[in-house]
């Protein structure tokens, strides 16, 4: 006999967590953020140094600063995403705007010529890694039934357990079964009490075999994806130049997260037999989150037109909140609306994300005061990200799905500078290859770049304007008995403005 809950609106998940290869995937990743130079160049500053965002990259680039300077970002962002779901096409195009960095490098020139430092600097920045603003729409005619998601789940799960007793609420048995059973049992539970599976034996409390009230055939369905949020960081940096010809830095970095989303899936149908015509399943997932890094890096001037860069970033450590929220609504021809709306806040225990490290070497070729070229290239493992938790919850399974599925990856970036007078004139490229090595899962990400710049002396102005597309399938419901996916083809395009300041 189960025991009765009072409804306290938060569940403590246990048993089953809900975090997937997606999330490992989403939290490691980094865009090419932050001063309108540096996006304009595609980020390839790691042998350059001398802008605020060129610390995300090498830490030695505030060394490389003459004196003292800071400067402040703003940006605006457009993703188109184009949805193919069973050779329906539908395109989706959101914009927002962001407020990419702020920062300072404050120099000390060493006056004492018997010095082996000739400079040092401290440096304090924020700037933004990640954008996790978008949304699409996808809509197409299937023969997989949503159905399947809550079959698999019901399956083996006593029919008593997932059956409410007398003046007992819906909230406070999904309640229950977040606590004790884990997620799976509240899906179980969401799909019965929505009348879309039903017991094989209603009259057996200890059956626990489930069968669907939707018949098989053709299904309209229709799924609505949005998220909101940002990775972001906040580093103190510190650096020194040392016999004109070195540069060397470190940067401690805290990180945080802050992710949104919500998930609409919506199904019909018209087959012969089916009790149940139409399925409206809303999932809300609230994310937070803080970590820590550390990075060190070197420029060598090998002569007055050729520098070379080495910088490492150690794996990021996350501790993570998620929250979510659920309601399934139905509709029968016969029997007409049923709402399962559990006002339950499910609340995870924390867990634990090592992303992985990031090498990075990289060179530059100058060309006095006329202009430049740079190139970077960049490696991580993705294959060793790796989650955790404090004994709530075991994620072999999940960190061995890791190894099998993810990758290493190599990035390459290429910038360019041409200068004349004040102006300056910019350019560049971006390559980035899959984490997966099923590449049809996340595609490779290019991009290109075009930026402007003019130097008042005291103070700087930088336009930039770089756009990027990527290819990918977007499973519905990882990990679960539902496969149905849709392809997504994913355009963004940003304009960057800063104001730079020499203090």
């Amino acid at each position: 006999m189960k025991k009765i809950f009072l409804l306290i609106s938060l569940s403590f998940m246990s048993c089953l967590h809900a975090q997937d290869i997606t999330d490992a995937v989403r939290y490691s990743q980094q865009d090419i953020l932050g001063t309108a130079r540096f996006r304009g160049m595609s980020g390839a500053f790691g042998a350059l140094g001398g802008d605020m965002s060129a610390l995300q990259i090498n830490p030695a680039g505030s060394a490389v600063f003459l004196g003292s300077s800071g400067s402040i970002t703003l940006s605006t962002s457009n993703v188109q995403n184009d949805a193919d779901y069973f050779n329906s096409f539908s395109g989706t195009s959101s914009s927002n705007f962001n407020f990419n960095q702020i920062g300072a490098v404050f120099v000390y020139n060493n006056q004492n010529e018997s010095s082996k430092f000739n400079k040092l600097s401290l440096g304090i920045a924020y700037d933004q890694t990640t954008d996790y603003a978008e949304e699409f729409f996808a809509f197409g005619r299937s023969n997989n039934s949503i159905d399947s998601y809550f079959l698999s789940e019901a399956q083996g799960i006593p029919l008593d357990l997932l059956t409410r007793r007398s003046g007992e609420s819906v909230d406070e048995l999904y309640n229950f079964l977040g606590e004790t059973e884990g997620y799976g049992a509240q899906q179980a539970f969401l799909g019965r009490e929505s009348l879309i599976i039903e017991s094989t034996d209603p009259t057996d409390s200890n059956n626990s075999v489930y069968s669907s009230n939707v018949a098989p055939g053709f299904f309209n369905q229709d799924y609505y994806y949005e998220s909101t949020g940002l990775n972001g960081k906040f580093t103190i940096n510190g650096g020194a130049q040392i016999h004109d010809r070195f540069y060397i830095g470190v940067n401690l970095n805290s990180h945080f997260i802050n992710y949104d989303r919500v998930t609409e899936f919506f199904e019909g149908n018209n087959n012969t037999g089916s009790s149940i015509n139409e399925i409206l399943f809303t999932n809300r997932l609230s994310t937070i989150g803080a970590g820590f890094s550390a990075q060190v890096g070197g420029i060598v001037k090998v002569s007055n037109i050729l520098r070379l860069g080495a910088s490492f970033e150690s794996p990021t450590w996350y501790y993570i909140e998620e929250e979510t929220t659920q309601r399934v609504e139905t509709f029968s021809n016969a029997n007409g609306r049923e709402l399962v709306n559990p006002n339950v806040i499910n609340v995870f225990p924390e867990y634990q994300l090592r992303t992985p490290a990031r090498a990075t070497g990289s060179i530059a070729v100058l060309f006095g005061k006329r202009g430049l070229i740079s190139l970077d290239y960049s490696y991580k493992d993705y294959s060793s990200t790796e989650f955790d938790s404090d004994g709530f919850d075991d994620f072999s399974d999940l960190n061995r799905q890791i190894e099998n599925t993810l990758q290493g990856a190599s990035t390459l970036r290429i910038g360019g500078e041409l200068r004349n007078g004040n102006w300056s004139f910019r350019g560049g490229y971006s390559y980035e290859e899959s984490p997966y090595k099923n590449e049809s899962i996340l595609g490779e990400r290019t991009g290109l770049s075009l930026g402007i710049g003019y130097n008042f002396g005291k103070v700087k102005f930088d336009i930039a304007y770089d756009y990027s597309e990527q290819e990918r399938n977007q499973e519905f419901y990882p990990n679960s008995a539902f496969t149905n996916f849709t392809s997504i083809d994913s355009y963004r395009d940003n304009l960057t403005f800063t104001l730079g300041l020499n203090l």
